[in-house]
């Protein structure tokens, strides 16, 4: 069971990019071979008690690992949710 306070952890969803190449359809290729399985991590972090109370939709920035929007559909008071929108850090192509 989680706990409530301050050390509570709730789930964050860390999305990347759908796929694992630039161009995943280029020549011809089928783009779903180019899908990236991590596009999509859900992970548990602390969070402050007062983002238990912020609105589905409201934006914020995590230190160290990006800005977050509180989802939409599963957001509730007591029971947050976030999506990282983006990462502080983008090693994309080098």
């Amino acid at each position: 069971m989680a706990r409530q306070g301050p050390t509570a952890s709730r789930p964050k969803r860390l999305y990347d990019r759908l796929f694992s190449e630039a161009h995943p359809d280029a020549g011809g290729r089928d783009f779903l071979q180019a899908l990236n399985p991590a596009s999509l991590q859900v992970v548990r972090a602390i969070v402050e008690p007062s983002l238990a109370q912020a609105a589905p939709d409201a934006k914020f920035q995590f230190e160290r690992h990006g800005y977050f929007v509180a989802d939409r559909v599963d957001h509730r008071p007591g029971q947050p949710v976030f999506n990282r929108a983006v990462g502080l850090k983008d090693s994309w192509g080098k």
